[in-house]
């Protein structure tokens, strides 16, 4: 009796190590970031955390950019690369890096795309590309769900080696990088907008 209760309680301490599940709470939408709500868990972790990736840029850069006219918007605060730039070239490297994944390379009409990140545009359509196209990549990462990440690809004109899973996380890495930074461009526009306020209205800043 003695060893059959050593072997229940030995049983009892191994199954206390074995992980149990997580019970998921529902939560509201942007009370916290997206790879905390837990959303999308029917797919494979890499692809759930590029969408989330791409969820929270459009999240950030929809707060950030919101109150930011056209001239702000175009501006090249402190030499760094505008808003609007930072804008186009997310969601148009989105496009790019996609395309490779999806086993294509550049048409012609990405490759004016790239050509012309830099263009000044309005603060309205600077917005809507940048929503259409991080919604549009949301659903092409949904897409590439099932196919093999280790499966080789190649980049540019001198095809270099990657994998649909190294691009999938490049997806996010890139993306969040330049959302980033255009927060940071964004705070100090804004910044700079309440200063100069604060001296127009005769407040010692």
């Amino acid at each position: 009796m003695k060893e059959e209760a050593e072997s229940d309680d030995q049983a009892v301490s191994a199954s206390s190590r074995v992980p149990q599940p997580v019970k998921v709470q529902s939560v509201e939408p942007q009370s916290v970031e997206p790879w905390l709500r837990g959303t999308y868990s029917e797919i494979p972790a890499v692809a759930r955390a590029v969408v989330h990736a791409l969820e929270l840029a459009a999240e950030d850069a929809e707060r950030w950019t919101a109150n930011l006219n056209d001239e702000e918007i175009n501006r090249q605060q402190m030499g760094l690369p505008s808003v609007g730039w930072q804008m186009r070239h997310i969601v148009r490297s989105v496009d790019r890096l996609l395309s490779y994944a999806e086993g294509r390379q550049l048409s012609e009409e990405q490759l004016r795309a790239l050509r012309s990140e830099s263009e000044p545009g309005t603060a309205d359509a600077l917005r809507l590309e940048l929503k259409a196209g991080l919604d549009d990549g949301r659903l092409r990462v949904l897409a590439l769900v099932h196919d093999d990440p280790e499966a080789v690809r190649g980049v540019g004109r001198k095809n270099l080696p990657t994998t649909v899973g190294g691009l999938l996380v490049h997806v996010a890495d890139h993306t969040q990088r330049h959302t980033g930074q255009l927060v940071t461009t964004s705070k100090l526009i804004l910044g700079q907008r309440g200063a100069l306020q604060g001296t127009q209205h005769g407040v010692s800043r």
